[in-house]
């Protein structure tokens, strides 16, 4: 008996971290140890008041309304967006451990930080239900699972809103090149996004998630299938976003 708990043990709780496979000092199910979770670089402000882009500290911005150029130019399709850290070194390489080896206990712990970004963002609610950005169906086939799944679901759980995984689909894959140029990204997903038949979200906040935003093109496509199908708002939420230089603006 004692041998089976012991092997049970070494599959629950992994001896090593997954990141960087230091020993892990204490047992739990989140495989990943405290030095490479405290280096999770978080996005803090100052930061674009709608899409949540990191701007420079010296950036000459409306204490009323900072924005980036992106959204002065009404970019998005999306209300804002806000993501929980960004998208290098350590938590890159956890969410491309989320992506491809569907490590749930990791998922739970992104929907915990995001639940605090949340609750700590008074743009980010209230909303009526959480969404996630689907995968193709041919690539949800090939990965069994879609990583979106792993933090949406138990956020909304914890936010108590409906989670609705199948409300939106994906008519188009993104293209075989492993990688896209800015424009290349906008033109994989327009129009790729579209309502499932029968399902509405007539007047509804939709809290929309997914793991990664790098352009904001996805989050924005999936938003104007959402509000062309009658949704009241769109508010984006993402665990990494990818950095790139700010473009300041004063807000109007």
């Amino acid at each position: 008996m004692e041998d089976f708990a012991s092997v049970l043990t070494s599959v629950v709780f992994p001896a090593a971290c997954r990141l960087c496979d230091a020993p892990l000092l204490h047992a739990r199910r989140l495989p990943i140890c405290e030095t490479c979770l405290s280096s999770f670089q978080m996005i803090l402000p100052p930061i674009c008041n709608l899409c949540g882009q990191v701007m420079p500290v010296s950036a000459p911005l409306s204490e009323a309304a900072p924005a980036c150029r992106d959204c002065i130019q009404g970019k998005f399709g999306f209300q804002a967006a806000r993501s929980f850290g960004v998208y290098e070194g350590a938590l890159a390489h956890a969410i491309v451990l989320l992506k491809y080896e569907r490590l749930e206990p990791l998922g739970t712990f992104f929907a915990a930080q995001l639940l605090q970004l949340v609750r700590s963002d008074a743009q980010l609610l209230p909303a009526d239900l959480v969404v996630p950005v689907p995968l193709h169906r041919q690539k949800r086939k090939d990965r069994g699972f879609n990583q979106v799944d792993l933090f949406a679901r138990p956020l909304a759980r914890r936010l108590r809103l409906p989670y609705r995984p199948v409300l939106l689909m994906r008519s188009r894959p993104r293209p075989e090149k492993h990688l896209l140029s800015q424009e290349e990204r906008w033109e994989a997903v327009r129009g790729a996004f579209a309502m499932r038949q029968g399902d509405r979200v007539d007047n509804l906040r939709v809290l929309l998630l997914d793991d990664v935003m790098t352009t904001g093109a996805t989050l924005d496509a999936c938003a104007r299938a959402l509000r062309d199908a009658g949704a009241r708002s769109v508010l984006g939420l993402t665990v990494a976003r990818a950095a790139r230089p700010a473009i300041p603006v004063r807000g109007a």
